[in-house]
């Protein structure tokens, strides 16, 4: 399924008819439901296992075009203090003056500038992160999942989406090392997206 449309795989122009939606009904700004969307992460640890972790605490609009995908837009603000690993300790590590400092950097932003499809079901958008009073470009592969209504009458769109940065390029350059050899914590950092959005009313 392509970003503002089902994707035509059959050959029959009558199915094909029936699973295109109108494309205008699409177009609209959105606004992303936090209780359902999760935004996390993945990190080496001690070169031999993965950690992984999420972001509870988040906002964000999206502006979708039909008609041309690439001026589509999405902003996103993350609460810095809302990281979970699962560990407590972990977490409160995280919070402080080694990685996030959280007491004087309280939110990570995305801002796009660039929208464009990759053929298929993909896209991709690229945009400015911010992150400890630093901003990097960033590009994040997505694939859109489709539009529904909810039973609140809610329409909404769906997009699963993956990157990768190096969180040394925002600062984030605390690290240990290892008896046997490397560090403790990769400088590749795997963030995955899972976003819901509802179109706004109006």
């Amino acid at each position: 399924m392509g970003l503002f449309g089902n994707k035509n795989s059959s050959g029959s122009t009558a199915t094909a008819t029936a699973a295109t939606p109108d494309l205008s009904a699409l177009t609209g700004d959105y606004t992303i439901d936090p209780s359902h969307t999760t935004i996390g992460f993945v990190a080496r640890h001690a070169m031999v296992t993965n950690v992984k972790g999420s972001f509870t605490d988040l906002s964000g609009s999206l502006h979708l075009d039909g008609s041309d995908p690439s001026r589509s837009t999405a902003t996103v603000d993350i609460k810095m203090d809302s990281i979970e690993t699962g560990n407590a300790d972990r977490d409160g590590h995280l919070k402080s003056a080694d990685f996030f400092k959280t007491d004087e950097f309280p939110t990570m932003t995305f801002r796009s500038t660039k929208a464009e499809s990759l053929g298929g079901d993909d896209y991709r958008i690229t945009g400015d992160l911010s992150i400890l009073g630093t901003t990097k470009q960033l590009s994040i592969d997505l694939e859109f999942n489709g539009s529904a209504k909810d039973p609140s009458g809610n329409e909404r769109v769906g997009f699963e989406g993956k990157a990768e940065i190096l969180r040394s390029e925002w600062g984030l350059t605390w690290n240990a090392a290892l008896e046997t050899g490397g560090v403790l914590i990769s400088d590749k950092i795997k963030l995955n997206f899972d976003i819901s959005a509802i179109k706004n009313a109006g």
